[in-house]
């Protein structure tokens, strides 16, 4: 799974100085196209005081319900493959930036109001939140327990506006929540690794409040000037220049009843449907779901008693999980079988180069059964010398030519060798899809040709999936911008190589 989250609000708070002792504390942003970090020192005089400081600091918050409506039913926050990141866009317009500066990222502990605030000239725009207040209800306010919502802490403590350490009772005892990044130049983007705050906020382990986004401590107080770092806010006119958290998780799922090999160590897959709807299987003598670890058996058979060559092999299989979620209606077996272990089946090895088995899925008393089927095991490739690649031709078979945001499809993709040896029969001929293990889909914008959803080939959140059908993958149409129109690329890493294939199928369109 990759998905793109954005911003349901956010805005920056600060305490300029406007003109002589009027500082800009109940200003609000909130509607700006920018977010603005900014830190001056004795850039103005302020009364008496003649070296004063300014700054500003993020806020942001992004709805976290997409990700929390599947914990538990495939989504395991826990997991090391699940990954999220913080994007910010650097905006730079021709302003003067700083270089050499670390910002921080951190929790908030308190909830805020975006507000409607546009003037980031003369701040004369008034709204929560702001310096020192950061939400009204009705007409009661929520005040910054330190102003500049910068009373910090460990998690659990009263009164505090933003978290920097505590236990998650992950067995790291208490540790640092916050992150950071170094910007050298000054004119990168922001990119930070929230998984923690993330997983544990889907937890109910660290309020969800969103982020305060400001420069580290001791750039906060020391008398250094760094005016200004400018970031896309979600009102930006680009919209390729708002805030995100792009999340990365396999979820991928491996089938090889098209790819099972000797000597190998395979999965193969039962799913389970009630209705048109995943579901358990129910056994029929008691009506108890089927579910959970070793909970049915798969048998595999090939060959004759009478004839003498007759091999059987049993396995336990479960529920199949990814992560620690276990998935409704889905089973799986994981097994090797060894290609000089058969050898009663070893005549039929040697001429076809696999064998054919009956595949029994059943109860774990052998009394009940809940689907027949049948498994081809191949023998591995080898081969003196191959550096001729395929010839491939790839479809997305069931795409369509527009989609809603709200979407969530599974796509399949054909892979057809168009140079593989065709054996012809008199019964009609039905075309099989290649089924490659390392193949990865990319999202681009058809009109300017910029990559929305890259390969994910660090996290494998873009991995396709596989089934006996071939392979597939699920996608989220709200991690693409409404309004226009998209293509897919995929990536095929096989024999050492990595083949890209281009604006594969037709064209397709997203909208609200």
């Amino acid at each position: 799974m990759y998905r793109i989250l954005t911003a349901s609000k956010d805005t920056y708070i600060t305490n300029k100085i406007i003109n002589s002792d009027i500082r800009a504390t109940d200003a609000n942003v909130g509607k700006a196209g920018t977010l603005d970090l900014f830190k001056l020192y004795a850039e103005t005089t302020s009364g008496s005081d003649t070296s004063p400081t300014e700054l500003s600091r993020i806020l942001i918050k992004f709805d976290l319900d997409p990700l929390r409506s599947i914990t538990g039913s495939f989504l395991d926050p826990s997991h090391s493959s699940f990954k999220c990141f913080l994007n910010l866009t650097d905006v730079y317009g021709g302003q003067t930036t700083p270089s050499n500066f670390r910002v921080l990222v951190a929790p908030l502990s308190k909830s805020f109001d975006e507000g409607v605030g546009r003037d980031i000239v003369s701040f004369s725009d008034l709204d929560s939140c702001n310096f020192i207040t950061a939400s009204v209800s009705g007409e009661t306010p929520t005040l910054w327990t330190f102003t500049g919502s910068n009373k910090q802490g460990l998690l659990g403590s009263a009164d505090l506006d933003i978290v920097t350490s505590g236990n998650l009772n992950d067995g790291n005892g208490v540790a640092f929540l916050w992150k950071d990044q170094l910007f050298e130049s000054g004119g990168e983007d922001l990119n930070v690794d929230v998984t923690t705050i993330v997983s544990g906020a889907l937890a109910g382990l660290i309020p969800d409040h969103g982020f305060r986004v400001s420069f580290s401590g001791t750039m906060e107080t020391d008398t250094k000037t760094r005016f200004v770092k400018r970031f896309g806010s979600r009102h930006a006119v680009n919209i390729e220049n708002r805030p995100k958290i792009v999340v990365h998780y396999n979820d991928r799922q491996e089938d090889h009843h098209k790819n099972f090999f000797f000597n190998l160590t395979g999965s193969i897959f039962l799913n389970n449907f009630h209705r048109n709807k995943p579901s358990y299987i129910l056994d029929g003598r008691t009506g108890n779901e089927i579910k959970g670890d070793n909970c049915v058996v798969l048998r595999i058979e090939s060959g004759s008693q009478d004839r003498g060559t007759f091999f059987t092999h049993s396995v336990t299989a479960s529920q199949h999980k990814i992560g620690k979620s276990h998935i409704t209606g889905v089973y799986s077996a994981t097994f090797a079988i060894g290609e000089f272990h058969t050898g009663t089946l070893r005549s039929e090895i040697v001429n076809a180069a696999s064998a054919t088995f009956s595949t029994y899925w059943g109860s774990t008393d052998y009394k009940v059964g809940f689907h027949t089927g049948s498994l081809v095991i191949n023998t591995v490739k080898r081969t003196s010398f191959d550096n001729v690649p395929d010839k491939l031709f790839l479809n997305v078979t069931n795409l369509k030519s527009s989609y809603r945001s709200f979407e969530k499809v599974r796509l399949r993709v054909f892979v057809e060798n168009l140079g593989k040896e065709v054996v012809f029969k008199k019964k009609p001929l039905e075309s099989t899809s290649e089924v490659y293990t390392q193949m990865y889909y990319s999202v681009r914008d058809s009109l300017n040709g910029k990559v929305i959803i890259p390969f994910d080939t660090a996290y494998n959140g873009t991995l396709l999936s596989t089934d006996s059908d071939g392979m597939f993958f699920d996608f989220y149409m709200d991690s693409l911008y409404p309004g226009r129109v998209y293509s897919f690329d995929f990536l095929i890493k096989d024999f050492g190589a990595d083949r890209v294939f281009s604006s594969v199928g037709s064209n397709f369109r997203v909208d609200e």
